[in-house]
Parts: C-alpha cells; sequence; structure tokens
C-alpha cells in the first residue's frame, strides 16, 4: 500500500508539471511538446526515460523532479495523516490544483481562465459539502469583491504614477484579474468566516516574502524598483495552511 501511495503521488506531480507545460502555451490538453523547440515528445520520453527531446537534446527543467519527489512526500503525508476537514482524495486533488496554480504563476505570471473555471466548479462542490449553501456563498463573495477592489485600487495606482511620470499605462502592469477569480475560488473553498484568515494570511505570506526578497536583491545589487511578485502562489499558500496545517 505504501509503494501504491507513492507511486499515487508521483501520477499526480506528472500531472502538475504536465498541466504547466502545456496549457500555459497551448491554452488546450496536448501531447507533450519540447519547450525549447516545441518538437513533441512521447509520454514515455516526457514521464520517465530519457526526459530529453529528440530533436534539440534538450533535458527537461530540474522543477520536474523537484515537483515529482515533493508530491510523492506530500501524497504519503496526507495519506498517513489525513487533513481532518478533507481527507486523502479531496486533499490530494486540491494539492494537485495549487500545484499548478503555483507554477504557472510563477514561471509565466499567469492564471488562466479555464483553470479558475475548474477550481470554481471543485470548490464549489467541496465548499458546499463542507460548509453548506450560504457559508460557501458568502465566502465565495467575499473572497471576489475583496480582490476586486484591490484590482481596481492597483490600476488607479498604476495610472496615477503613469500619468505623473509621463509613461503610457501598460496591459498587465496592475493586480491581474486572475489573482481576483483565484481569490473568489479560495472563497467558496473555505467558506465565511474562512475565507477572512485566507485573506489575511496571504497579505502576511506576501509581505514576508517580498521583505526577504528585497532584502536579497539588495543584498546582492539586483534591486529593480516597481518589482511585484506574483500574488497567486500567497493565495494557494494560505488555503493550503488553513485546510492541510492547521
Amino acid at each position: 500500500m505504501f509503494l501504491v501511495i507513492a507511486l499515487t503521488g508521483w501520477f499526480a506531480g506528472s500531472l502538475v508539471n504536465y498541466l504547466s507545460d502545456v496549457l500555459p502555451i497551448r491554452r488546450r490538453l496536448v501531447r507533450p511538446f519540447c519547450l525549447q523547440c516545441q518538437h513533441p515528445m512521447s509520454w514515455v520520453t516526457y514521464l520517465i526515460w530519457p526526459r530529453q527531446c529528440s530533436e534539440c537534446a534538450k533535458n527537461r527543467s530540474l522543477r520536474g523532479v523537484i515537483v515529482e519527489i515533493g508530491f510523492v512526500a506530500a501524497t504519503l503525508g496526507i495519506w498517513i495523516t489525513p487533513p481532518e476537514r478533507l481527507g486523502f482524495w479531496p486533499g490530494l486533488v486540491w494539492l494537485v490544483y495549487f500545484g499548478v496554480i503555483i507554477i504557472i504563476d510563477i514561471e509565466h505570471r499567469l492564471i488562466l481562465h479555464p483553470v479558475s473555471w475548474v477550481g470554481a466548479v471543485l470548490s464549489l462542490a467541496t465548499g458546499l459539502w463542507l460548509h453548506g449553501w450560504v457559508s460557501t456563498a458568502i465566502g465565495g463573495a467575499v473572497g471576489f469583491g475583496v480582490m476586486l477592489g484591490f484590482y481596481w485600487l492597483g490600476i488607479l495606482y498604476v495610472r496615477f504614477f503613469a500619468r505623473g511620470k509621463g509613461h503610457p499605462v501598460e496591459e498587465g502592469d496592475a493586480f491581474g484579474f486572475g489573482d481576483v477569480n483565484l481569490s473568489g475560488v479560495i472563497g467558496l473553498l473555505l467558506g465565511w468566516p474562512g475565507i477572512l484568515a485566507g485573506l489575511v494570511l496571504a497579505i502576511l505570506f506576501a509581505g514576508a516574502i517580498t521583505i526577504m526578497f528585497l532584502v536579497g536583491a539588495l543584498a546582492a545589487r539586483r534591486y529593480k524598483p516597481n518589482l511585484a511578485l506574483p500574488y497567486g502562489p500567497f493565495l494557494a499558500a494560505s488555503a493550503i495552511y488553513l485546510l492541510y496545517l492547521r
């Protein structure tokens, strides 16, 4: 059984890697391909061996191995000690979902709308199971509404300072709407008042990591003004903490 669970974790990590590779580029489920030259790869080559493109000889990134090992460990962890409210299988599904969100947002600064739609369906079903209609609906509305407010404030901030410096406003400079959708998804999942804890934790996580990032950048003399970190991973991390580690 231990081996079966470990293999399940490897499959979950491989699924996260596959979705994180193909969705940002192709926007649909397709055969695996080389991220360097876009040449198609067989499933065996992509997943098992040699994990190298036959066209350009480019190896798959180290991220793939790290994610697979991490998911094997996480899957064994939630099998030994299942999250109290989710249990093993729903807990694994949400780990896969948050893994895809985190990787794509870090690598591409992007939260895809189809990924948010899938998350909305999953979170609605999970929220109704955990909290019932009222708490789920209020949580989703609060999560979406609060982040929508931050989104509009971000747009006003960017436009104000862009005009002051005489620069045009560039699309994507402000808070991304994908973060708004993700906050609504997490609101449905955590319900009310759980979403309040989720938003506060996301802000605390973002603040702590941003400070460490800025200190490191200043120490390395690589600091750039107005450099913003993707916010989706902090929202996902807050939900993971509340659902799995609390």
